[in-house]
């Protein structure tokens, strides 16, 4: 695994100050390389470097970025043939299994060439106006975007906001996690360099809390992008706000999947499984809560437990599995501390609750209530609590007794039942007929309550995020007033 090389330091224009970081593979402990981490001190340096870059990048065409933007997207979409090693920093580094890092790799492609399309978007809009003048709006670059990604989905949660608000005219100051340094941030700017992106654009910094604030609170950066924790994503806002920033928040979730009486059970274990397992449950869309009619619920929890332990865990580079290592051992710990806590709460562990490791079972936990712990909080691990309900009414009421509001999947023979149901629960996404993990380029992402700020990526949306919206008029000659 030679490329990206992290001790060229790619994507950034001055040597970083901070100290070495041993880069592990979570399957096996071992050092994969070692990067230097950005200090606080470095972020002002790359973000002055970013600011100075961006000018020409905004006057520049729009064909002329949309075609850096397609020739990553290119870059991506064939990286067997061009970079086969970046499906291996996914799977050693992430701890992903191999569909996994597939699938990040996929949408890095499809977030470029979405993004590509972005820059020839019409700008604005001419408006009415009660005086002989040209009235009209205009998005406009906000000029350098800080972006915060996290270790779980690392190259998908960097690429989303990397790609666009570089098709719209920004630079970028990317500060992955140092657990993902290089599939989450080196990666990236070793791909953009290579489809041509003019150097100081995009500033990779890879680093902890303390270089995140800075990146926060630097007065080249006006847009933050931050996708974490909901108690990071609060101080990530409040020091936001006291810069007034724009701050985009992508956060926790606690996700609910509601099985209807009416429910394919055959259909539905499987997609149940996925929701919660996949991952190992470090996603931020997993299905923390299963909710199922009570006719459904004994047969739920058999059929679930079965299932969890029939699913293979082991390394993922080295053999074939279907969940990979938890990232690192204060993940592990919080897991299981979890479910230790569930199981002594009354909780009844009906498959999984050990580890080998970083190896965590699929487990599944009976009989959850509101006394439950990995009913009620997030998890980030494989574990899926299930809980009966009698009523749609119930299972609407429980469904949106969450601090979240991220995702909600709903699950009957009945469409239309499910979108009426869907209607009255709190939440930034809603898939009928489908579990809570679901992704796509196009689509606008991201939750309300403590799952987020209401913000969102993908598409459209992304126009919001990284442009301002600014109006003009124009006259013919200089107006006369009355003073």
């Amino acid at each position: 695994m030679t490329w990206p090389d992290p001790a060229t330091a790619i994507g950034t224009t001055h040597p970083l100050k901070g100290p070495h970081h041993p880069v592990t593979e979570p399957a096996t402990g071992d050092r994969l390389t070692t990067v230097t981490l950005a200090a606080p001190e470095d972020v002002e340096p790359a973000a002055e470097a970013a600011h100075t870059a961006q000018h020409a990048w905004a006057a520049a065409p729009h064909f002329d970025r949309a075609a850096v933007l397609r020739r990553a997207g290119d870059l991506f979409a064939d990286h067997d043939h061009h970079h086969p090693a970046l499906k291996d920093w996914l799977v050693r580094e992430a701890g992903s299994i191999p569909g996994k890092a597939d699938f990040e790799l996929h949408v890095a492609a499809q977030e470029c060439y979405e993004a590509a399309a972005l820059a020839s978007r019409p700008a604005g809009q001419v408006l009415p106006t009660e005086e002989q003048r040209l009235s009209y709006t205009r998005r406009v670059p906000v000029g350098v975007v800080g972006v915060i990604a996290p270790f779980n989905a690392p190259l998908i949660l960097s690429i989303r906001s990397v790609a666009p608000a570089l098709a719209l005219g920004n630079a970028v100051v990317l500060k992955p996690d140092p657990r993902t340094a290089v599939c989450g941030g080196l990666a990236l700017a070793a791909v953009f360099a290579e489809a041509g992106l003019p150097e100081g654009l995009l500033q990779v910094l890879p680093g902890g809390a303390e270089a995140g604030q800075a990146l926060v609170t630097d007065p080249h950066i006006p847009v933050i992008s931050f996708t974490g924790s909901t108690d990071a994503g609060r101080a990530v806002g409040e020091a936001a706000g006291r810069h007034l920033k724009r701050a985009h928040l992508e956060l926790g979730g606690n996700s609910a999947l509601v099985v209807l009486e009416d429910a394919d059970l055959d259909a539905v274990i499987s997609a149940a499984a996925w929701g919660s397992f996949f991952h190992q449950g470090q996603i931020c869309m997993t299905t923390g809560r299963h909710l199922v009619h009570a006719s459904l619920y004994e047969e739920y929890v058999e059929r679930l437990a079965v299932r969890a332990d029939e699913l293979t865990v082991g390394d993922p580079h080295r053999e074939r599995v279907h969940l990979g290592p938890l990232i690192d051992r204060g993940q592990l710990g919080k897991v299981h501390g979890l479910v230790g806590a569930s199981t002594a709460g009354g909780a009844r562990l009906a498959a999984g609750g050990a580890h080998d490791r970083l190896f965590y079972r699929p487990t599944v936990l009976a009989e959850a209530d509101d006394l439950t712990p990995a009913y009620t909080e997030e998890v980030f691990g494989p574990v899926a609590p299930v809980r009966p309900f009698g009523t749609d009414d119930e299972a609407v009421a429980l469904a949106a007794a969450s601090p979240y509001g991220l995702a909600v999947g709903i699950v009957t023979a009945d469409p239309a039942r499910g979108l009426d149901l869907a209607d009255r629960i709190p939440t930034g996404i809603v898939h009928v007929n489908d579990q809570t993990v679901n992704d796509e380029a196009v689509a606008p992402f991201g939750g309300v309550a403590a799952s987020g700020t209401g913000s969102r990526f993908g598409g459209e949306a992304n126009l919001d995020a990284f442009t301002e919206l600014r109006w003009t008029t124009v006259r013919g000659g200089a107006a006369r007033h009355p003073f």
